[in-house]
């Protein structure tokens, strides 16, 4: 391998959009599900960079971006959560008839829940790495709401100055150094708070609706890693992973212990280890 997250791939999306992906192979004449990753709201691929290349060590291994961040190109049809699946679902078919393991950090949580939900035929199983989930009633009120605006706002004009990175320089520690150079380059940019409010401009309200009809999984093999560390925030949003597994008939509900809300780069070996248990 040239780079620490393997060898980059484009997908071309049903409307023709270019998505960058970052291919590990798998050992020779690996037989088994393929693992495709999905970052949070304003995260690239490089989000991953701990846990896909250990698994790639095992089975094949794909991150990739987003319409809109890393490498991708934007969408300008939005990015509702409905079109986020849809690209989903289309790096799945570029990658082959699966079967797919899905893993989905914060909130690519519902994005491959969805996905999965239109094609469960070739999904072996959903890893959601303390997903935003709709069962946590925190998420619609006003206070997140607002708090959620005033983030993205902020968000932008730091980006505009050239100052994102320092906020979040704790990401940039301990990792590889190519995996560095590229979220250095691309994941505190203009475009991607742009991106990102794109994304949240209508996420929460799509989500709200699954109180009521939600994507449905039927006997897929669930896993929900949960963060261990915060406060009253954390043990609402741990309920509703709780609550997510209770659904399943094949849930499992896993507590990354030494870990607030970033379980991929603070604990990669959990999630590793629970992707591994579903091949």
């Amino acid at each position: 391998m040239t780079h620490t997250q393997g060898e980059p791939e484009w997908v071309v999306t049903r409307d023709g959009r270019r998505l960058h992906a970052m291919v590990h192979p798998g050992p020779e004449g690996f037989t088994g599900p393929t693992v495709v990753f999905e970052a949070g709201a304003a995260a690239t691929r490089s989000s991953w960079a701990a846990v896909q290349p250990e698994v790639g060590r095992h089975i094949r291994a794909i991150a990739y971006d987003r319409s809109g961040l890393g490498r991708s190109a934007p969408d300008p049809g939005g990015r509702t959560l409905h079109r986020m699946a849809d690209d989903l679902n289309d790096v799945l078919d570029h990658f082959g008839p699966g079967p797919y393991i899905l893993a989905g950090h914060s909130a690519g949580g519902p994005i491959v829940r969805q996905a999965a939900a239109r094609r469960p035929e070739r999904i072996a199983g959903l890893v959601l790495v303390d997903p935003t989930d709709e069962a946590a009633e925190v998420l619609f009120g006003r206070a997140f709401r607002t708090g959620e605006r005033l983030m993205l706002g902020v968000s932008g004009v730091l980006a505009r100055l050239g100052l994102l990175k320092v906020v979040f320089r704790g990401l940039l520690r301990d990792i590889p150094d190519d995996v560095r150079r590229d979220l250095e380059r691309e994941a505190f940019t203009v475009g991607t708070t742009r991106t990102h409010r794109e994304q949240a401009r209508t996420f929460l309200d799509e989500l709200a609706l699954w109180r009521h009809d939600p994507p449905m999984l039927g006997d897929i093999p669930l896993t929900v890693v949960s963060g261990g560390l915060g406060g009253g925030m954390r043990a609402r949003a741990n309920a509703s992973h709780v609550h997510r597994v209770t659904l399943s008939p094949a849930g499992r509900h896993v507590i990354a212990e030494r870990s607030g809300h970033y379980v991929p780069k603070t604990e990669p070996e959990v999630i590793v280890r629970e992707i591994l248990r579903m091949t």
